[in-house]
C-alpha cells in the first residue's frame, strides 16, 4: 500500500504535458521580445503583409476569453455549459497565440515602435501568459477537489485576464485611433482628472508662428498617426518639434536650408505608388499648397519661432495674407497678467513681436469662466487674435463682448451652451476666419448669421442642431461649409 501510495503522488506531482508546453510558451514570448526588438527599423516584406492580418484575427481571442467567464456563470445552472468554458478557453490560447504573432510580425516588419506599441505588445504578451494559467489550473476547479485558496485562484485568474483584455484592447485602439480617441471629448470636469491629460506641450514652438499655423496641423493630420508618441514608424516621430528635427533610423528628415536634401520632402513628393511614398497606408497626398508651405518653412531655416516667411516665391493658394498687427501692449503687460490672474486664465503673446497679438486660453479654468468673465476682459479686447473659450460656460450674452475683439481670427466655442443667437454681432470682425461651435446648441436660424462674416474660411458645426442644414446644397451659399 506505501509502494502504490508513493506511486500515485510522483504521478500527481510530475509534470504533464500541457504543463511543460504552457511553461515553454511562456517562456518563447518573455524572450522574443529581447531577440527581435522593435526598433523601429522595417524588415522584410512578407513580415509585413502577414501582420496585416493582425486586426483581422485579434477579434477572436477577444470573443472568447468573454465567452468564457459567461460560460461559467450559466455553468451552474447547466454543467454541460461549464464543460463548453474549458474548451472555449482551451480555444482562446491559440486565438492569442495567433494574434500575438501576427501582431509582432506586424509591429517587427513595418519597423513600428513607440510606447503605445511596445505597451499593447506586452499587453497581448501578458493576456496570453494569463490565458494559459488559467487553463492550468482550471481542472482542479472545476473537479472540485481544491478548497479554500486554491478554489478562488482559478476565478482570480479569469477576472484578471478579462482586466489585462479590456487593458490591451484600449492601447490597441488607441494604436488605430490615436491616445486620446477616448479622452478627446470628456467633459471638462473629467479632463482635470490626471489619467485624462494626454497632451503634450511642444515647449520649443511659439504659439501662432509659421509652424504652428501651417507645418504642425499638416504633420498632425496627416502624419502623426504613424509617426507620434505611441507609434513611431521608422523609429520617426513628427509629433512635437523636437522630435522632427531629432529624425529616425535613416537620420535628420529634415535639413534646414536644404530642402531638397530633407528626407521629408523627399518622401511627400514621391509618385504615389512608391513604396516609400509619405503619408503612407492609403492616405491622400499632401496638396501642392502644403507641399509649398513645407518647402518654403525648410529652405528659410525650418524655425520653429518665425512668425511668417519672407523672400520666399509661393504658388497662388499658398501665399498668405499679411496679418494685421494689433497695437503696442507693453505698458499694459503687468496688467494682462495681473488680469490673467485673477481670472485663472491665460493671456499668452503669439511670438515676441508683441504686434502679433495675443492668445486667450481658459483651460485652466473651463466651466468657471461666464459671460461676466469675458466681459471684464473687453479691455484687452483689441489685443487679442485668437480666443479658446471651448467647454465654458459662456452663452450667446458673450457675442456682445466678442464683437469688441476686433483682431479676432479663431474664435473656439465648441463645447459651451450658446445656440447662435446674437453670432450677426460678429460680422464686423473683419478678420474672423476660424469658428468652432462643435457640440454646442446652434441651431439652423444661425447659419445665415454665419454667413455674413465674410472673412469666415473655417467653420464647425459638428454634433449640432444646424449640422443637417449646414450640410445641404442650398446652405452652402449662406456660410461656409461645416464638415
Amino acid at each position: 500500500m506505501a509502494v502504490e501510495s508513493r506511486s500515485v503522488n510522483a504521478k500527481s506531482s510530475s509534470l504533464t504535458p500541457v504543463a511543460i508546453g504552457s511553461l515553454l510558451i511562456t517562456l518563447a514570448l518573455l524572450i522574443l521580445p529581447f531577440v527581435c526588438r522593435l526598433n523601429g527599423k522595417p524588415h522584410a516584406d512578407w513580415q509585413q503583409f502577414l501582420g496585416r492580418f493582425h486586426p483581422t484575427i485579434v477579434h477572436l481571442p477577444i470573443g472568447l476569453i468573454l465567452l468564457v467567464p459567461l460560460l461559467e456563470i450559466a455553468g451552474r445552472l447547466r454543467p454541460s455549459l461549464r464543460e463548453a468554458a474549458g474548451f472555449v478557453l482551451a480555444l482562446s490560447v491559440f486565438a492569442c497565440l495567433g494574434a500575438v504573432a501576427l501582431g509582432y510580425l506586424l509591429a517587427y516588419g513595418s519597423g513600428e515602435s513607440g510606447s503605445l506599441v511596445v505597451l499593447h505588445m506586452w499587453g497581448g504578451i501578458a493576456l496570453t501568459i494569463g490565458v494559459l494559467c488559467c487553463v492550468g489550473v482550471r481542472p482542479q476547479w472545476a473537479s472540485g477537489r481544491v478548497q479554500g485558496f486554491a478554489r478562488r485562484l482559478y476565478p482570480g485568474l479569469l477576472l484578471c485576464v478579462v482586466l489585462v483584455l479590456a487593458w490591451t484592447a484600449h492601447e490597441g485602439g488607441s494604436l488605430t485611433h490615436g491616445a486620446n480617441y477616448l479622452t478627446e471629448y470628456l467633459p471638462s470636469t473629467l479632463k482635470r482628472w490626471p489619467f485624462a491629460d494626454s497632451t503634450q506641450a511642444n515647449a520649443s514652438t511659439t504659439p501662432g508662428s509659421f509652424y504652428a499655423r501651417h507645418i504642425h496641423p499638416i504633420l498632425d493630420a496627416n502624419c502623426v498617426a504613424c509617426h507620434g508618441e505611441g507609434k513611431a514608424k521608422g523609429g520617426l516621430r513628427v509629433d512635437t518639434y523636437a522630435q522632427l528635427m531629432k529624425g529616425g533610423q535613416d537620420g535628420a528628415v529634415i535639413i534646414a536650408g536644404q530642402p531638397d536634401k530633407s528626407i521629408l520632402l523627399q518622401r511627400i513628393t514621391l509618385p504615389a505608388d512608391h513604396k516609400n511614398f509619405m503619408p503612407a497606408e492609403g492616405k491622400p497626398p499632401l496638396k501642392p499648397s502644403q507641399i509649398a508651405w513645407i518647402r518654403a518653412w525648410i529652405q528659410q531655416g525650418a524655425s520653429p519661432t518665425v512668425a511668417s516667411l519672407a523672400g520666399i516665391v509661393l504658388p497662388e493658394d499658398a501665399k498668405e495674407t499679411p496679418l494685421p498687427q494689433v497695437e503696442d501692449y507693453s505698458s499694459k503687460m503687468a496688467e494682462i497678467a495681473q488680469a490673467a490672474s485673477a481670472e485663472g486664465i491665460t493671456m499668452t503673446p503669439v511670438s515676441s513681436n508683441l504686434k502679433d497679438g495675443l492668445i486667450l486660453n481658459t483651460v485652466n479654468v473651463a466651466s468657471k469662466f461666464d459671460d461676466a468673465s469675458l466681459a471684464r476682459l473687453d479691455k484687452f479686447a483689441p489685443y487679442i487674435v485668437e480666443a479658446e473659450l471651448g467647454r465654458t460656460a459662456v452663452t450667446d450674452a458673450s457675442f456682445e463682448t466678442l464683437a469688441k475683439f476686433h483682431h479676432l481670427r479663431a474664435l473656439h466655442l465648441e463645447g459651451t451652451a450658446t445656440t447662435g443667437n446674437g453670432l450677426a454681432k460678429l460680422r464686423g470682425l473683419t478678420e474672423l476666419t476660424y469658428i468652432n461651435l462643435s457640440g454646442t446648441r446652434v441651431t439652423s436660424a444661425a447659419v445665415p448669421a454665419l454667413g455674413e462674416i465674410k472673412s469666415l474660411k473655417h467653420v464647425y458645426l459638428y454634433n449640432t442642431p444646424a449640422q443637417p442644414i449646414a450640410n445641404q446644397p442650398e446652405a452652402q451659399a449662406a456660410a461656409p461649409k461645416a464638415p
